[in-house]
Parts: C-alpha cells; structure tokens; sequence
C-alpha cells in the first residue's frame, strides 16, 4: 500500500482520503487552516494523521487538493520539503466561464509544477477528469500523465488500491490535454449529457 499526504482539506481531499483509507493506504493531511486538517483526518479515521504545514510530508505520494491557482504558489513555498516526493496535480483550471481553460498557453498546473518543484521530485496529472460524485460513489478510469516512470508507477499503484483503473496517456505534456478532458467534462454534463453521474473512459473492444 502507499503512504499519502493530502494538502488541502476540501471535498476533494475528503473523497480521495476516504477512498485511500480504506483502500488500506497510510494518510496524512495538512491545511493551513490546521483545526481543519485536524477534523479531516478525525473524519477519515483509519489512523489518519496531521503534519504542520510547510513541514516534509510524511507520504511518498503528495496530492495537492487545492483549486487550481494555489497548486504552484504551495508548491513552490514547500520548496525542498517535497524532494524526492511524487507530487500528484489533481487541478482543473477553467475560466471563469467553464469554456475554456485559464491559461492561455499549451501549458498545464501539473507542467507548471514541475517548473519549480524541488530536485528529484516526479510531477504527475491525475484525477481531474471526474466528478467528485462519481469518485465517491463509482469505479471510474483515472487518466493519468507524467515524464518521471517511477512516479507514473507509484501512482498507478495508488489508484489501483482505490479500485480503479489507471490509464497512463503519456508525458507530463499530455497534462495540458488532460485539462481540455476536465473542461468536455463539464461541456457533457451541460449539454448532452446533462447530468455529472458519469465518467470518461476507456472501452475496449476484443475478438
């Protein structure tokens, strides 16, 4: 199993903290806010901890639940306390219209991330293309993306203790893709779908 130090305290860090619980991994959680991050770990149980922010994180896999503005701002404060961590963006940045993404650039967080994490830290994208629901409550793909193999390993390791299913689409370039996915995820949900209870996949075809 992994050990995992979630910073941030809101719902999403609430889902996937519950999810990795019982999914028999060790948790952690951090908040600057640390009445917050205390509650959290009360709430995930399963002998969940708090570590002090800024501090090392105690986890080998750091998932930064934050909105996705204040990913590489946090990232950066941590500076050499995330070497050697794998350092997973699970961030969506949309515009303030949900019709396209905040960033202008054929960039990513997660490709930003890497830009100033610490040396020997490995940067993956994973977990923005689903609805927290359907997180919560079904087994979806988890699309994940990343240049560092050992991290893409780590955190596919993770995702398949959660019961899902991690589906590797390439480099930490395909990041920025990945987002434009999050983005025709909340298209769907509006127009021809018309509802967040679903989950972009993969479906294979045999014989």
């Amino acid at each position: 199993m992994s050990s995992i130090t979630l910073i941030g305290t809101g719902n999403m860090a609430r889902t996937i903290g519950t999810l990795a619980v019982a999914g028999g991994n060790t948790v952690e959680v951090m908040g600057r806010d640390q009445s917050k991050a205390d509650d959290l770990a009360k709430a995930l149980g399963g002998g969940a901890t708090t570590g002090k922010w800024g501090a090392v994180p105690a986890g080998d896999i750091v998932i930064t639940a934050l909105l996705y503005d204040g990913v590489v701002p946090v990232v950066a404060g941590y500076g050499d306390a995330l070497a050697g961590k794998v350092i997973v963006d699970i961030s969506n940045p949309f515009n303030a219209t949900f019709d396209g993404l905040a960033h202008s650039e054929e960039t990513s967080i997660a490709q930003e991330v890497a830009k100033v994490a610490p040396a020997g830290a490995g940067v993956v994208k994973a977990f923005n293309t689903i609805f927290r629901n359907v997180l919560e409550k079904g087994r979806p793909h988890v699309f994940i993306a990343g240049d560092d193999a050992r991290a893409k390993a780590a955190v596919a390791a993770f995702i398949e203790s959660l019961g899902l299913r991690p589906l590797d689409v390439g480099g930490l370039k395909m990041a920025h893709w990945l987002e434009g996915m999050g983005l025709v995820t909340v298209g769907l949900a509006g127009n021809g779908v018309g509802h967040g209870d679903f989950a972009l996949g993969v479906h294979e075809f045999t014989g």
